[in-house]
């Protein structure tokens, strides 16, 4: 992936990681009951897994494009090295914050959104791990391949927003609702996530290097 092709990822991103990072800390210092579902009156393990899954999210989101970019990889190796064991850290509370939330009061969208979301923590938590374990043998190749995938899990938030905002924009909300119940709702619960990661594999089955 070229260094271009990132930044404009980076750019198009930064004010879905305002918003997100804004939000969070709001729910973190503020009682936010009325204002949004998924604040829970009274309840501090919901609302600190969901807030700080929502704060780390966004830096995860605003980081992983900034890794991946070979510019600055060749220039500052150690940088990268640092910056990748923070990656690592935040990814491992963000999957671990989300998943606390869906485990203790279950998503808007209900038991399959919960399935969807729950396997999308896993998988990030996953990528993540592989990404550094990699790393430290020095296996190159595999590192990469895992970067790739951690990447766009680390963006997929960002990418099932760009999902709906196209949908709305090209249907006015076929099959959606505001419980999240709809036909395209469901699918969403895997889409946001699922085929890219299938798309990589494939990638990386054709022999190419990534």
């Amino acid at each position: 992936m070229s260094s271009l092709a990132l930044l404009i990822v980076f750019l198009l991103i930064l004010p879905f990681v305002h918003y997100s990072g804004d939000f969070a800390w709001r729910g973190f210092t503020r009682d936010l009951t009325g204002i949004s579902y998924l604040y829970t009156s009274g309840a501090w393990l919901p609302n600190a897994g969901i807030f700080s899954h929502m704060l780390l999210g966004a830096l995860i989101t605003v980081l992983a494009p900034l890794q991946l970019m070979s510019s600055l990889r060749n220039r500052w190796p150690a940088v990268h090295r640092a910056s990748g064991y923070v990656l690592f850290t935040a990814a491992v509370l963000t999957a671990s914050g989300g998943l606390v939330y869906i485990v203790v009061r279950g998503t808007i969208g209900g038991s399959l959104m919960d399935v969807g979301f729950s396997l999308y923590g896993a998988c990030l938590l996953a990528s993540a791990v592989m990404t550094v374990h990699h790393a430290r043998r020095q296996d190159v190749e595999r590192h990469r391949q895992w970067a790739l995938r951690f990447f766009f899990l680390a963006i997929a938030s960002w990418l099932y927003r760009v999902h709906y905002g196209l949908w709305y924009a090209l249907t006015g909300g076929l099959a959606s609702a505001k419980d999240f119940s709809g036909l395209f709702d469901q699918v969403q619960n895997f889409a946001f996530y699922v085929p890219y990661l299938i798309g990589l594999e494939i990638y990386f089955r054709s022999g190419r290097r990534p």
